[in-house]
C-alpha cells in the first residue's frame, strides 16, 4: 500500500506518518502539537484512539487485500500515561485473521519507549460481490 494513497483526511490532519507497513506490522508515528491537545494541555483521547483505528485497518487492509475492503467494527483504547509534547509511535499486529473479521492489537509509546496507550480494533472483512 502506497502511503500516498492513505495520507488523505484524518490521518494526514492528525500529521500521520507511515514508518511500516506489513500485513504482519505496521508502525505509523506523529508528531504531538497543540491541536493534538485537550483543555488540560495533554493528547485528547481521540487521538490514541485514531492512530490505534488507523494502524489496525491499514494493516488489515493490506493483509485481506484484493480479496476486498476491511472495515472496522469496535475500538477499545485505553489511556495509559498522559503525553504533552514529543513523538507517538503506534505498532499494530494481528491476534486473528479469518474468514470475515480480524483482530488486531495496537501498542503505543513516546519518544521514550513508555507505554502511552494500547488498544484493539476488530475489523470486518467485507468480500468483493
Amino acid at each position: 500500500m502506497d502511503p500516498e494513497v492513505i495520507d488523505v483526511g484524518l490521518a494526514r490532519v492528525l500529521g500521520i506518518k507511515y514508518e511500516v507497513l506489513d500485513a504482519d506490522r505496521v508502525v505509523l508515528s506523529c508528531h504531538v502539537t497543540p491541536q493534538h491537545l485537550q483543555a488540560h494541555g495533554i493528547v485528547h483521547g481521540g487521538v490514541y484512539c485514531a492512530l490505534v483505528e488507523t494502524a489496525a485497518s491499514v494493516g488489515a487492509s493490506l493483509w485481506f487485500g484484493e480479496r476486498g475492503r476491511v472495515v472496522g467494527s469496535a475500538n477499545q483504547t485505553d489511556f495509559l500515561r498522559a503525553v504533552r509534547d514529543g513523538r507517538l509511535t503506534a505498532t499494530a499486529v494481528p491476534v486473528h485473521r479469518g474468514r470475515s473479521q480480524q483482530l488486531w492489537t495496537v501498542d503505543i509509546v513516546d519518544d521514550e519507549g513508555r507505554l502511552t496507550a494500547r488498544g484493539q480494533v476488530r475489523l470486518a472483512n467485507l468480500p468483493v460481490s
